[in-house]
């Protein structure tokens, strides 16, 4: 029999409400559009927030519930907090490959990619001169 646990509502089984928390962050359209974004490269909240027609606040929650469920991490780099994916998950594994046979999600992550390739770009630049 599993039983529940009341502290954090997960189960002896391990961890259902873990389970729970990336089922919850997927279900969101614009929660599996942040995760595309971030498939090559880590953003801002700014850089994030300015890819949508939402609030900021929106957007925090956003990453928020992401951060909760373990798919994404932020980091802070100066007056910034980065976002980036937590790579070793296999929820984002198996995200990335649905995401790829998506035709919603196919020009986001040639975005990300091409924004990645920029800033690459841009840092070696930086390091040559």
């Amino acid at each position: 029999m599993i039983e529940d646990n009341a502290a954090d509502g997960e189960t002896a089984a391990g961890g259902s409400g873990a389970i729970q928390r990336v089922f919850e962050a997927l279900s969101s359209q614009p929660r599996r559009k942040i995760l595309a974004y971030l498939a090559h490269s880590s953003l801002t909240a700014g850089e994030i927030a300015a890819r949508f027609d939402m609030s900021k606040p929106s957007i925090s929650q956003h990453l928020s519930i992401l951060e909760t469920a373990g798919l994404i991490a932020r980091e802070r780099q100066g007056q910034f907090i980065h976002y980036s994916l937590v790579q070793n998950n296999l929820v984002n594994t198996l995200n990335g490959f649905v995401q790829d046979v998506c035709p919603v999600a196919r020009p986001i992550k040639r975005e990300s990619k091409e924004l990645a390739s920029g800033k690459v770009d841009a840092k070696q630049t930086k390091s040559a001169g």
